[in-house]
């Protein structure tokens, strides 16, 4: 009788839960290492910050979260649960359909209790190498250390890397910055804006964080400079916001704590806080050249999952970004465990490299730069419906792509204040409830 094989799943995040859960459902051994010793990934809130707030030290002390205290989900709780495992109602809990961060990190704690996952973790075990045995694709040596440095080696049949893209600050090169001595944080360090009280602040952005965070300080700051490359933005103060500005993309800066914006207008600012994004970082991984990450591209992967030389036995989760991301993440997992398991199999490696070659070339011809290789642009429903498809499941039902795409009209408007709380429950309830019915018929 063989034995399973046997699977490393790297992180106990949102990712690392849902694969753990459909690796075991398909009688896989698991394992799942987390350096830390709770569950839930960047959805635990820590207050405390890197020792570097810009994040460009390699050897600073890192905190993995990038939850600020008062942040609350992009999407409606009815998104941010699994297909079979929606995201319910507690007593006493944040009912809002735009919860706060604590209620996500109780949804992914109960999750693992009722799917018996915490078992299968080991917490403050940290992965710091994983590697091809040599001669073979489908045997990795994972090594660990726990928090007493204790370090540990173990031989795998594949690794699913579930360690998450919200921790390394990606951070835009200004022009005199080297000498300019005001303050600079990566909004990864953000917790709250009481530190900004009675300052200048320019903010780098324009995604949901962006704005959420400028609106948040500008309630104790002097004054928010908002910072955005979109081409259309003008000089202008914020509507219902006497303290608040938006220009172009910063110019330059200079030793007087002058900020030029590309606008043409200009501040003396005491604070730049980069809400840039984040980049791919993998350094305990070692694949030899294999998978590659250039301008924060990781690849070659197979639908932004297999790297073709190393599939199935090395995989990612978790990578997309713009997308419905609970939904993403169950479906890749199911994808995953169903190609592991021998239910599902893939393309050859020939036909894997075409297909992303085709891809690389299709986003250059759309005009997306290399860093937003992973960006799904709109075509969030139809990867989900691809990989419901690939897990034998059905499409994605029709009232979750409406109400995905409701939901993230504020962003592609600039209307992000507030719409959280105009939300129109009513309305959705009613289109959720007539699907229901039609679904039982």
């Amino acid at each position: 009788m063989s034995h399973p094989l046997r699977v490393a799943v790297i992180g106990a995040g949102v990712a690392g839960l849902a694969v753990a859960r459909e690796l075991r459902r398909e009688g896989l051994d698991v394992v799942v290492f987390e350096k830390s010793h709770h569950l839930g990934g960047t959805w635990h809130y820590d207050p405390r910050i890197d020792s570097d707030p810009v994040g460009s030290d390699p050897n600073r002390e890192v905190v993995h979260t990038s939850l600020y205290r008062s942040l609350r989900t992009n999407l409606p709780r009815q998104l941010m649960g699994f297909l079979d495992y929606p995201f319910p109602d507690r007593p006493d809990g944040d009912s809002r359909t735009f919860p706060g961060h604590e209620e996500v990190l109780w949804f992914l704690n109960k999750f693992a209790d009722e799917f018996g996952l915490r078992g299968l973790t080991r917490f403050g075990c940290e992965v710091v190498r994983v590697a091809l045995v040599a001669g073979r694709s489908d045997s990795w040596v994972v090594e660990s250390r726990t928090y007493d440095s204790a370090l540990s080696r173990e031989i795998f049949g594949a690794v699913v890397v579930c360690s998450g893209h919200f921790t390394q600050p990606r951070v835009p090169t200004i022009p005199g910055i080297e000498k300019w001595p005001g303050y600079q944080i990566h909004s990864h360090n953000y917790r709250v804006p009481e530190p900004f009280r009675d300052q200048v602040v320019v903010v780098i952005g324009f995604a949901s964080s962006a704005i959420d965070i400028s609106i948040e300080i500008a309630k104790v700051a002097k004054e928010v400079h908002i910072a955005t490359r979109s081409p259309d933005v003008k000089v202008v103060k914020l509507a219902n916001h006497d303290n608040m500005w938006q220009h172009k993309m910063v110019k330059c800066v200079s030793e007087d704590r002058m900020v030029a914006f590309e606008d043409g207008s200009s501040v003396y600012a005491d604070v730049i806080l980069y809400c840039t994004g984040y980049k791919h970082h993998y350094p305990f991984l070692e694949t030899n050249g294999i998978v590659t990450i250039d301008d924060n591209r990781v690849g070659p992967l197979y639908k932004h999952v297999f790297p073709p030389a190393l599939a199935p036995w090395l995989s990612f989760i978790g990578i997309p970004e713009k997308d419905i991301i609970f939904q993403m993440t169950e479906l890749q997992c199911k994808w995953v465990a169903r190609v592991l398991s021998g239910k599902v199999l893939l393309p050859t490696e020939k036909e894997m490299l075409a297909y992303v070659e085709e891809y690389y070339q299709q986003i250059e011809k759309d005009g997306f730069p290399k860093h937003m290789t992973h960006y799904l642009h709109f075509k969030e429903i139809g990867y989900c419906n691809w990989l419901a498809a690939e897990a034998g499941l059905p499409p994605i039902e029709h009232w979750r792509e409406e109400m995905y795409l409701e939901s993230i009209k504020p962003l592609l408007l600039g209307t992000l204040e507030n719409y959280r709380d105009q939300w129109d429950d009513a309305h959705w309830n009613a289109i959720i409830k007539d699907a229901s019915l039609t679904q039982m018929k």
